[in-house]
């Protein structure tokens, strides 16, 4: 592993942890970012993820993962003055600025990451929070390299009080999406501990696992490990790193129970962000020390090798005594029988 020496203020905008691979065999180079959001403020968090882009690209990356709610931010610490009955006034203002901040899929931010993407050629996964009316819900959005929107997942469990600010979604946004540098799809956060979710995307051949997060704590590199040798691919996971600066200071925003306990300077979430291999090797990272750009050269070829001693969905399943059935169509909370009959009227027609 080498470490890129800290920029100059002319140079990168901070170091890239890199592990290269095997040259002889095909490889795909990604990158997982590890690095904050710009809270509250949209416009510029665009402008960071695109000079984090960029930097990226120029180290040869074909794949850019950024973390979980990168775009609109994670707002850790805030309980948006709920207790059990009640919310407070703050909270709800807290909320209509956290509700600004998200984006709309598709919308003029997914354009502009579109864009990013193509002008870098690199395929990007991003964590955003998407709007939706009024629901907000955790989302990945996928891009190819040639600018295009491929499409997104939602979180289908946001964890806890997440609940209170993020709506919940279906199976209709489970992708995987076939690509020339392979099969790309993405969980979030603790949705990766959710089996049947797993087994679901490893049914639809992922290859690329792609886990977004914000849990920066030791064990989670056990679970990515584990989902690394369960699914026979390589597992990406992309996490912030924020000190208390990086978001707004009290009173406008609050770390609820420690904010007494915090200085500026104060680590609120220390990364972790991590590239692991079908067979379980750590390939880069973890990296607890700050923003960073950690790389490697995924050498496909170990996919084989490692679906060769166990293939989930395949020679080691048992699908006459354990299957899943996945609803995979859009739930919809109201169906507007005109819009059938409208349907059906046109078919007639044709």
């Amino acid at each position: 592993m080498s470490i890129v020496p800290a920029p100059q203020p002319d140079g990168p905008l901070f170091a890239e942890v890199d592990m290269v691979g095997d040259a002889s065999a095909p490889t795909v180079r990604a990158t997982v970012v590890q690095a904050s959001t710009i809270f509250y403020d949209t416009p510029a968090t665009l402008d960071k993820a695109e000079r984090l882009l960029a930097e990226a690209a120029g180290y040869g990356s074909q794949l850019v993962v950024f973390p979980e709610a990168f775009i609109g931010g994670y707002p850790r610490g805030s309980n948006f003055g709920v207790t059990i009955g009640n919310r407070t006034a703050k909270g709800k203002e807290d909320f209509r600025k956290y509700h600004a901040s998200a984006i709309d899929v598709p919308g003029p931010e997914i354009e502009r990451l579109a864009a990013m993407a193509g002008k870098y050629k690199v395929y990007l996964v991003m964590g955003v929070i998407e709007r939706d009316g009024y629901t907000l819900y955790c989302t990945v959005v996928f891009f190819d390299s040639q600018g295009r929107f491929l499409g997104k997942h939602r979180k289908i469990m946001p964890t806890a009080l997440e609940r209170i600010i993020w709506g919940f979604g279906d199976g209709s946004t489970i992708p995987v999406f076939e690509t020339p540098i392979g099969k790309i799809g993405a969980a979030i956060c603790w949705e990766n501990k959710m089996p049947l979710l797993r087994t679901a995307m490893y049914a639809k051949g992922i290859e690329i696992y792609c886990a977004p997060t914000a849990d920066s704590r030791d064990v989670w590199q056990a679970s990515m490990t584990h989902i690394a040798l369960e699914g026979g691919c390589f597992v990406l996971s992309a996490n912030q790193f924020c000190r208390r600066k990086d978001y707004p200071p009290p009173p406008e925003y609050l770390f609820s129970g420690t904010e007494d306990e915090l200085n500026p300077d104060s680590v609120v979430c220390a990364g972790g962000s991590v590239i692991i291999s079908p067979s379980g090797a750590i390939l880069a990272g973890p990296n607890y020390d700050g923003e960073a750009l950690i790389s490697s050269d995924l050498d496909m070829g170990e996919i084989a090798r490692a679906k060769f001693d166990f293939d989930v969905v395949g020679h080691y399943s048992r699908p006459e005594v354990l299957s899943l059935i996945v609803r995979d169509h859009p739930a919809k909370p109201v169906t507007f029988t005109s819009a059938s009959e409208k349907t059906e009227d046109a078919h007639k027609l044709l």
